[in-house]
């Protein structure tokens, strides 16, 4: 007979252990046996805590920040190239900037970068395209490439090895595996212009921005596309921005028709002004009490501390022509995990992580395909 082992809250314990046989296997937070996990007598299986992560409730700016780790860097787009900027501590270090990538031809308008693998991918709104080029080196490869209109902006859920594009010309929303494989529309309707997207990846909450200059908005959703809605819709012009930053909890954004940066936590009601008077800023990243944005107008990036609501630091690349994304390409993954971190979840095709659980998804496209879907 088997006894489900549960901790001290209640909650059953993510490793099950059959005592008699020895067989061992994760469960989710209803104490079903994950799909795949099983192993033979005398192992463990490597699960993950069932119990959803808490929703953060701190300050909204975190009195103590995590300090970026060494060796971690500011990525830009300026048309068709891609910059570094080394960070370090606050500051950015100006003099060691340097391009990672020149493809001429391309003009890059989002960027995202996957802490596992050290690669950084991004879309390109001439081809139109979406590629990826590893740090350490190497020749680009273009991932996606047909039945785009205009990819924007683009995110990347690194525990579940998914990325998620705008598309505004399409007016949709994609998820993707991260080479490109098993495509999904998870929105085609009340999008206009769909620019910004991020991923908060430990609590299955995706972000995105809407320019619709008749009703700008910013939305989120689960990441299997359920539980959409407007977080804010009042007192935005041309949203082009999107941060989460996951330490503080904090969604940020610039928007180029008010002028303005705006933070809130979106487990939250209200928002606030972080600073007014920006001239016309396109994509913003942020880390801690960091915040990052490149800008149109000064064809500048600019460093931004949150904690005093002030422009520190600008950086003026040596060619001054247009800036489109930028991100942060961290040395070091933030620790945390999802529903979807170990064998996919259970799911024979996309793993898509919700809050406290996950979605298992089939792509688009199933001719010959043996897929499965399921809560």
């Amino acid at each position: 007979m088997f006894v489900p082992q549960c901790d001290e809250y209640g909650n059953y314990e993510p490793t099950q252990c059959h005592h008699s046989t020895g067989y061992c296997w994760c469960v989710d937070r209803d104490g079903r046996e994950l799909e795949g996990t099983r192993t033979q007598p005398g192992m463990r299986p490597p699960c993950l805590s069932t119990v959803a992560p808490p929703i953060d409730q701190r300050p909204v700016v975190p009195t103590a920040v995590i300090p970026l780790p060494p060796g971690t860097h500011l990525l830009f787009a300026q048309t068709g190239k891609i910059e570094r900027l080394p960070l370090e501590g606050n500051t950015m270090k100006k003099t060691e900037a340097k391009a990672f990538l020149h493809i001429p031809a391309k003009v890059i308008i989002g960027l995202a970068f996957d802490c596992v693998d050290k690669v950084v991918y991004w879309t390109d709104i001439s081809e139109p395209s979406i590629g990826r080029a590893s740090l350490h080196g190497g020749e680009p490869t273009t991932i996606i490439r047909q039945d785009l209109g205009s990819p924007e902006g683009i995110a990347l859920d690194h525990l579940s090895r998914n990325i998620f594009w705008t598309d505004s010309q399409q007016d949709r929303i994609e998820v993707a595996k991260m080479d490109g494989t098993q495509r999904r529309v998870l929105f085609d309707t009340g999008l206009v212009n769909p620019r910004g997207i991020v991923t908060d990846s430990v609590r299955g909450n995706l972000y995105w921005t809407d320019w619709n200059r008749d009703n700008p908005k910013i939305e989120t959703s689960y990441m299997d596309g359920t539980n959409r809605r407007i977080l804010a819709q009042d007192s935005l012009g041309l949203p082009n921005g999107l941060t989460f930053d996951a330490f503080s909890s904090q969604l940020c954004w610039v928007d180029a028709g008010t002028h303005r940066a705006e933070c809130m936590n979106p487990a939250q009601p209200g928002r606030r002004k972080v600073l007014e008077g920006l001239q016309y800023p396109f994509a913003v990243t942020s880390y801690g009490k960091n915040l990052y944005y490149t800008d149109w107008k000064t064809n500048s990036v600019i460093a931004m501390d949150l904690a005093i609501s002030k422009e520190m630091d600008t950086f003026h690349p040596h060619k001054q022509t247009r800036l489109y994304g930028i991100t942060i390409a961290l040395s070091q993954c933030p620790q945390g995990h999802n529903y979807c971190s170990v064998n996919n979840g259970g799911c024979t095709h996309l793993c898509l992580p919700t809050p406290g659980s996950r979605t298992c998804r089939c792509p688009d496209n199933t001719l010959g395909v043996d897929c499965i879907e399921r809560k």
